[in-house]
């Protein structure tokens, strides 16, 4: 079967690539306008060409708008669930839109590989993307891949970002990084101040 997957980052396509290929014929689309700014969506992308390229994977990649994402996410900033639902089926329509153009009978997408997305939600957004573009949604959850794509990657070298990609998750992964620190501080702190009898 001839498969779209539509990879959001290099260390990401690692495991579900060779999956998928085990099996199919499978191409990559990089259509992911939510990752911001600019310079962090081409630093992805640039790591994702560069290791299908070792490999001869080929890959296209849909014009890089963000202003659709915003559109697409507009109302929804306070409730990361309902932007992230927003998000993940603006990404997979283009990609499964692709995939209808150039003759793929299924897509597939690498957001499964990551245990901090929601399976539900990229499900019900690729089911909904692909029936409007006549092309079935390919069932995936490589999430017990997840430990070998981390390894696999930085064994490669690769880039890996700490943060979804939009500029929300962004400040909330900041927030988050930041509350573990205080937390993780304050208990060195407390160890410290140990009292003896």
């Amino acid at each position: 079967m001839k498969v779209m997957l539509h990879a959001c980052c290099g260390p990401c396509l690692l495991e579900p690539y060779d999956a998928l290929a085990a099996t199919h014929d499978v191409r990559v689309v990089y259509a992911n306008p939510n990752i911001h700014p600019r310079a962090e969506y081409e630093r992805r992308r640039d790591v994702l060409l560069d290791y299908a390229a070792g490999r001869g994977i080929v890959v296209e990649e849909a014009p890089y708008d963000p202003a659709a994402w915003d559109a697409a996410v507009a109302g929804l900033e306070a409730d990361p669930g309902r932007r992230c639902r927003a998000c993940f089926r603006l990404r997979l329509g283009v990609a499964a839109g692709r995939a209808a153009a150039v003759g793929c009978e299924a897509l597939a997408t690498t957001l499964t590989v990551s245990p901090y997305q929601d399976p539900v939600a990229i499900r019900e957004a690729g089911e909904e993307a692909c029936a409007g573009a006549g092309v079935t949604f390919l069932l995936t959850d490589f999430r017990d891949r997840y430990g070998d794509a981390t390894r696999r990657s930085r064994e490669l070298g690769m880039y890996r970002q700490n943060y979804c990609g939009c500029r929300y998750s962004d400040d909330e992964a900041a927030s988050t990084r930041e509350r573990r620190r205080l937390e993780r501080a304050g208990r060195r702190e407390g160890a410290a101040g140990g009292t003896t009898i």
